[in-house]
């Protein structure tokens, strides 16, 4: 189990959220060829059922998972566990994340509702994660709220970082040929009008990300504890190696 964080006061905590495991995590292979990428193992838990520790513990009571790839597995494993509750929306053609979400809006409701990433490993800092997330919520100036992550810290990816935030937490996508500060970590609070005039098919939530940015509704916070990247096998051994030195960085020799 999570260990209890702080709460920040006044948070008012989304009741419903959506876990998006439909991806095939192909840069994963061959380790996704047999098993869908939120079951690998990581730290004695699944990368999903931690996932699902996080939102049970900061009060979500319904959790939405969509499925494609290999998703008899993830329903399978699913059916085992108590407590939250859980609801499947199938796939028959990949959605992506955009498509994913759309699809899934009938069992989210009307009210704002999480978004996270089927592969997101993060671990908390001095607060709740989820909690300290929802209490910067501002229904009234966002659309969309993102969890970023400085890019320096970031392990193991070769990227150029994904957004700049100005001093209000307003967020834009990084200019051509630059670097942007910060990465998306996979978790993000959506309130569900910006799938309006959306397409009925596959799309990537790119779209209303910018959509939201060009209105000056994007909006980010930064965590403030720990996120692991976890795309290639390498990147999971790492992170494997990492939860088994209680999460002290490797340093190299020279």
């Amino acid at each position: 189990m999570l260990l209890t964080k702080l709460r920040p006061n006044g948070a008012k905590i989304p009741k419903r959220a959506i876990v998006l495991c439909a991806g095939r995590g192909e840069r994963l292979r061959p380790i996704t060829d047999k098993t869908p990428k939120p079951l690998i193992e990581l730290g004695g838990m699944t990368v999903l059922d931690r996932t699902l520790e996080h939102l049970g513990a900061v009060g979500v009571e319904k959790v939405v998972v969509n499925h494609w790839h290999l998703g008899d597995q993830i329903v399978d494993h699913l059916s085992k566990r108590t407590g939250l509750e859980i609801a499947f929306s199938a796939e028959q053609d990949l959605l992506e994340t955009g498509g994913g979400v759309k699809n899934a809006l009938a069992e989210l409701g009307d009210e704002p509702f999480f978004v996270i990433n089927g592969d997101a490993v993060w671990l908390d800092g001095m607060a709740d994660t989820l909690a300290r997330f929802a209490a910067a919520w501002n229904g009234e100036e966002m659309d969309i709220q993102l969890l970023l992550y400085s890019f320096a810290r970031v392990l193991g990816w070769h990227g150029y970082g994904d957004f700049e935030m100005d001093p209000l937490g307003r967020v834009s996508w990084r200019e051509e040929g630059r670097v942007a500060p910060y990465a998306y970590i996979g978790v993000s609070i959506v309130h569900p009008k910006v799938f309006n005039d959306t397409p009925d098919g596959p799309f990537s939530m790119r779209l209303p990300y910018t959509r939201s940015a060009d209105a000056g509704r994007l909006f980010g916070q930064i965590h403030d504890g720990l996120w692991y990247h976890i795309s290639t096998p390498e990147d999971l051994e790492a992170a494997r190696r990492r939860f088994a030195n209680g999460h002290v960085p490797e340093v190299p020799f020279f």
